[in-house]
């Protein structure tokens, strides 16, 4: 009997994982280095400090949780998310999110003249956005406050970057500098047994030591197996409800389909506040399924 060959790498799309990867400061140097790859030249970053990712909000008790959240040493502030499956409202939240830092560097008690750092948003997205809104080969978007008139950048402090993971396609013969490579292990980590050989600087060399499953402690190897589970199920809900979404083609079965996955998310004990970020349902909606 043939045994089945287990993934020798972690998986990067998995809470676990991500944050295993770049939500540690023993592998922040990680995070510097795809950031680096991803700003390119500006800004440049030396050293980041990590901040809780779980921000009280100010509407309610309604709370953000970030995968990634740090600032650089001259203090710009950056959002990291791994976003696993398409949500509902994915736009509005994400604007809603980067809310958060900004209304953090307001102060009290003395004069302050609202001079505010950068604020970055990163999505690094598992889908791609709906209604060809981008080129099938466009992957890499990067999104400021522009005048409609002349298309300037209006507010250069606020900026969103998104990449569409399914659409970079590029084989190892095909990279051609960091960001290529860094998008190349996120999107092939899980199926790759060997380091790449285009692969060769230190920071990949620390990476696949880091993402080695066969190094973790038990407990760690206990972790990562819900998070895989979690991952699992919940592409498999999200993959059953796009196809049933495609043979019924209609609005007003879509609530309906939304109600139907929750209580399948409900059953295999995902958060109320990841059903809700996913389904656009509400949690007085979720609670009474």
């Amino acid at each position: 009997m043939i045994e089945e060959r287990r993934e020798r790498y972690i998986n990067p799309y998995t809470d676990f994982g991500f944050k295993k990867l770049f939500g540690t400061e023993m592998n922040k140097d990680l995070l510097i280095s795809f950031l680096n790859a991803l700003f390119k030249e500006d800004p440049v970053v030396k050293d980041v400090t990590y901040v809780s990712n779980e921000q009280l909000g100010v509407y309610g008790s309604r709370r953000a949780i970030f995968d990634v959240y740090c600032e650089t040493e001259s203090g710009e502030k950056i959002i990291v998310e791994m976003q696993k499956t398409e949500q509902a409202y994915f736009k509005d939240r994400s604007v809603f999110y980067a809310s958060f830092p900004i209304q953090q560097q307001g102060k009290t008690g003395a004069y302050w003249d609202f001079q505010l750092k950068s604020v970055y948003t990163i999505g690094i997205l598992n889908f791609v956005f709906p209604e060809d809104e981008y080129d099938p080969e466009c992957y890499h978007h990067e999104v400021k406050l522009m005048d409609t008139a002349d298309h300037h950048v209006f507010y250069d402090k606020l900026t969103f970057i998104y990449l569409e993971m399914p659409k970079f396609n590029k084989t190892e013969e095909e990279l051609d500098g960091m960001l290529d490579k860094w998008l190349f292990v996120l999107k092939n980590l899980t199926r790759l047994f060997d380091r790449p050989a285009s692969l060769q600087e230190r920071v990949f060399e620390k990476l696949f030591k880091q993402a080695e499953i066969a190094r973790f402690t038990p407990d760690e190897v206990m972790e990562y197996e819900d998070s895989l589970k979690v991952y699992r199920d919940l592409k498999n809900s999200m993959d059953t409800s796009y196809m049933k979404g495609v043979v019924a083609g209609r609005a007003e079965g879509r609530v309906e389909e939304r109600i139907a996955n929750a209580r399948k998310m409900k059953g295999l004990n995902i958060s109320p506040d990841i059903i809700a970020q996913i389904t656009g349902l509400s949690a007085e909606e979720i609670d009474h399924l």
